[in-house]
C-alpha cells in the first residue's frame, strides 16, 4: 500500500527536451510503456488515513466563494473527512478562517453558511467569540478559577481568495496562496475572474473515493466513451496538456469535429452537437431543436460565428459586452487542474468549478459543483443557492451529469479482487501527476 508511485516512473519519463523554463510540456504518447498505480490507493483505509493526517490537514483547498462571505458576520463551515474550518467575514470587512471546533470541550461551533452573525457561540455550553476570534463570554466563569480571555482565541487556520473563490487551509501556516497556486492565476488572468458571481455551490455525495471523481475531470480520454454526443463539436485528440509542479491545464477547441470521427463533420453536424451539448451559452436551452446551421460568411469560420452568438446572447442576458475576448478566447476550453482535488473550467463567457472531498471511508465522496456567472465588475454580490443534493435528482446538464452517473461504476470497479494495478498513458498525465503529488506530500517515495 506504501509503495511509491514515483518509485516506478519519473514525470520526466513524460516530457519534452525543450519545455520552457518553468513548465512542462506533456504531449500523448511520449510514455516508452503504460504508467501504473495501485488501485489500493482508491480503497485502502490506511492510505485514506495517511491522506488525512498528511495532506487533507495542511493543503489548500477550495471551500466556497466570496459570494457566501460578502457580507460582515457570514459564516461557511468547510469540512473535508473529520477536519471541520469555519471561514468568517469579521467586523472590518477581513476574512478569517479558524479551526472549528470550541476551546471548552472541542464541540463544532458553527455549522452550514449563516449570514449576519454578531459572535461565534458554541451551542453546547455558550462559549462566545467575536468575528475576530477573541473569546468575549465564559457562562458560570467563576467555577473556571483565573481564566483569560486573551489565552484562549479559536484556532487559526489560513484563507485567501482567487478571483470569486475562496480557498482554506487547516494549517496557521500555510505558504501563501498565490505561491500554491503558482503560475495558474498569472496563466488565467485574460478571463477576469474577479468578475464572476456565484450563482450556485450544489454537494453531492457519491459512493466514490474523491480520487476517483476527480480522475474524471482530469482527462478527455474518456469523451469517446461516455460523452459521445461532444465528439461532434470538440477536438479532444489535439488539445495540448501542460504540467507544473502541482498543477496542469488542458486547452481545448469547441466548435470543431473530433479526428475521431471517420470522414471528418459538416458544419451542420457540428451546429448540431454544439446545440445539443452547449445551446444555453447562445439561448437555446436542452432539448431544443438545432434548425440550420447558421450561414458561415467567406473568409470566417463556424467558431467565429458560434462565439459571436455566445457574445450577443450574453450582451442580451447579462447586458455585459464580451467583445475583449477573440474566438479562441470564446470557443477554446482551459481546464485548470489544482492540487488535490479542483478542475476549474474556463471560457470568456463561463466560469465552473469542480471539486472532490472524501468522505468517512475511502469508498464515500462528495463532488462539490460551483458554478459561475459573469457580470458587469460593479455588479453587486448575491446569495448563492446552495446545498447537499442526492446524484441525479438535479441536472447539472447533459456532460457534467454523464460525469455523475459514471463515478460510482468506475469506483465499484476498483474493488476487483485481481485488479492490482491501475494502467495510465501519457494522455493521462494529469492524473499522474495528482500521484506524483501524492507522494511529495504523504511522503511515500522518501519512506514515508
Amino acid at each position: 500500500m506504501t509503495e511509491s508511485f514515483t518509485d516506478r516512473v519519473s514525470t520526466e519519463d513524460l516530457l519534452t527536451d525543450n519545455a520552457p523554463v518553468g513548465e512542462t510540456i506533456v504531449s500523448v504518447g511520449q510514455v516508452d510503456s503504460p504508467v501504473k498505480v495501485d488501485a489500493s490507493r482508491y480503497t485502502d483505509p490506511a492510505w485514506a488515513a495517511i491522506e488525512a493526517e498528511k495532506m487533507w490537514s495542511s493543503t489548500w483547498q477550495l471551500a466556497c466563494s466570496v459570494d457566501h462571505v460578502k457580507a460582515v458576520g457570514d459564516v461557511f463551515v468547510y469540512e473535508v473527512g473529520a477536519v471541520s474550518v469555519l471561514i468568517v467575514r469579521g467586523s472590518d470587512g477581513e476574512l478569517r478562517a479558524f479551526q472549528n471546533a470550541c476551546l471548552h470541550r472541542g464541540s463544532e461551533l458553527c455549522d452550514g453558511h449563516q449570514q449576519g452573525l454578531s459572535e461565534i457561540r458554541c451551542p453546547f455550553h455558550r462559549w462566545s467569540w467575536d468575528l475576530e476570534g477573541r473569546l468575549r463570554e465564559v457562562p458560570s466563569r467563576k467555577g473556571f478559577g483565573a481564566l483569560r480571555n486573551d489565552e484562549l482565541p479559536l484556532i487559526p487556520a489560513s484563507v485567501d481568495t482567487w478571483g470569486p473563490m475562496v480557498f482554506v487551509n487547516p494549517a496557521a501556516d500555510a505558504e501563501p496562496l498565490d505561491d500554491f497556486l503558482a503560475p495558474v492565476p498569472a496563466e488565467a488572468a485574460w478571463a477576469g475572474l474577479d468578475d464572476f458571481r456565484c450563482k450556485a455551490l450544489l454537494s453531492i455525495p457519491v459512493k466514490a473515493n474523491w480520487k476517483t471523481i476527480i480522475d474524471g475531470f482530469s482527462e478527455t480520454y474518456h469523451v469517446q466513451g461516455i460523452h459521445p454526443e461532444m465528439l461532434r463539436m470538440v477536438d479532444d485528440v489535439n488539445s495540448p496538456q501542460v504540467i507544473w509542479e502541482r498543477h496542469g491545464r488542458l486547452t481545448q477547441p469547441y466548435g470543431v469535429a473530433s479526428p475521431r470521427i471517420r470522414g471528418g463533420a459538416t458544419d451542420q453536424e457540428i451546429w448540431e452537437g454544439f446545440v445539443e451539448v452547449m445551446g444555453g451559452r447562445i439561448g437555446l436551452g436542452e432539448g431544443s431543436e438545432a434548425g440550420e446551421c447558421p450561414e458561415v460568411p467567406e473568409g470566417s469560420t463556424l467558431r467565429d460565428v458560434l462565439a459571436e452568438m455566445v457574445r450577443a446572447h450574453f450582451l442580451e442576458k447579462e447586458g455585459v459586452d464580451l467583445s475583449r475576448f477573440d474566438t479562441t478566447q470564446m470557443m477554446t476550453m482551459e481546464q485548470y487542474n489544482l492540487f488535490p482535488n479542483i478542475t476549474v473550467l474556463i471560457f470568456g463567457d463561463l466560469l465552473q468549478v469542480v471539486a472532490a472531498r472524501p468522505g468517512t471511508t475511502p469508498d464515500d465522496g462528495y463532488m462539490d459543483v460551483m458554478a459561475f456567472d459573469r457580470v458587469d465588475a460593479e455588479a453587486p454580490r448575491r446569495d448563492p443557492v446552495t446545498a447537499e443534493l442526492e446524484a441525479g435528482s438535479y441536472s447539472m446538464g447533459l456532460v457534467v451529469d454523464q460525469d455523475i452517473a459514471n463515478v460510482e461504476r468506475a469506483h465499484r470497479g476498483l474493488h476487483a479482487p485481481g485488479l492490482a494495478q491501475l494502467t495510465l498513458s501519457g494522455e493521462e498525465c494529469r492524473i499522474i501527476n495528482l500521484h506524483r503529488n501524492l507522494d511529495r506530500v504523504t511522503g511515500v517515495a522518501t519512506g514515508g
